[in-house]
């Protein structure tokens, strides 16, 4: 195994976060896991609480060090047209703090969930993620941006249905290259492709697209 890496998760609580930090703990790695007061008896066990507001750094920046790698994960949970204005105010907001934070605490390694880019539909979601990685790279860090479209999993299984349209879109040369790029990704080919990128850290900047992150294991 590769070496043991001390990891801080902000959206430690949330979807893929409550997922990733049993799969960090397993291959060895320390996680220190950013929550709200009322909410840290959701962390998964073995992680060591950190309370704060994941949208406001002062509140946590003191507690990142002595981690190598910041894993962020904040994001408003089923993304739609209708939540434009919380994808600036929650998503972005948030992505800022970190990366000011992990900046100010000498993280080697920042690995951010972002979004397929660029797609036809959600402008406000895939912008708002757009400047997130805007954000880390003015911070100055070394970044791996995560990009899938869709993660299927509990609670979010309705785009099943159209994956016979992906595998035919992907094969037809002029719709190819976007329907590989939005095809879903399951939550552990996503998870599987975090802890990959914890364990691989680059250096500048590395993009993961869907179908790196399909073959994630």
């Amino acid at each position: 195994m590769k070496r043991s890496h001390q990891v801080f998760i902000a959206g430690a609580t949330g979807y893929m976060g409550q997922r990733a930090i049993p799969a960090l703990l397993a291959r060895g790695h320390r996680v220190r896991a950013l929550a709200r007061e009322g909410s840290r008896g959701k962390l998964p066990a073995g992680s060591e609480a950190v309370v704060g507001n994941a949208l406001d750094e002062t509140t946590f920046d003191s507690r990142v060090a002595p981690a190598d790698t910041f894993l962020q994960l904040v994001g408003v949970s089923h993304p739609s047209p209708a939540k434009a204005a919380e994808f600036r105010s929650v998503d972005l907001v948030s992505v800022k703090a970190s990366a000011k934070a992990a900046a100010g605490a000498g993280v080697s390694h920042f690995v951010y969930v972002s979004v397929a880019q660029p797609a036809p539909v959600m402008k406000a979601y895939v912008q708002a993620r757009a400047e997130g990685e805007e954000a880390i790279r003015a911070a100055g860090l070394n970044a791996t941006f995560v990009r899938p479209w869709y993660v299927l999993g509990p609670g979010h299984r309705w785009p099943y249905f159209f994956l016979p349209f992906y595998w035919l879109l992907e094969r037809y040369p002029p719709s190819r290259d976007t329907a590989r790029r939005l095809r879903p990704v399951t939550l552990a080919q996503m998870i599987a492709a975090l802890v990959f990128a914890v364990e691989n850290p680059a250096q500048g900047i590395r993009i993961v697209e869907t179908p790196e992150i399909r073959r994630a294991r």
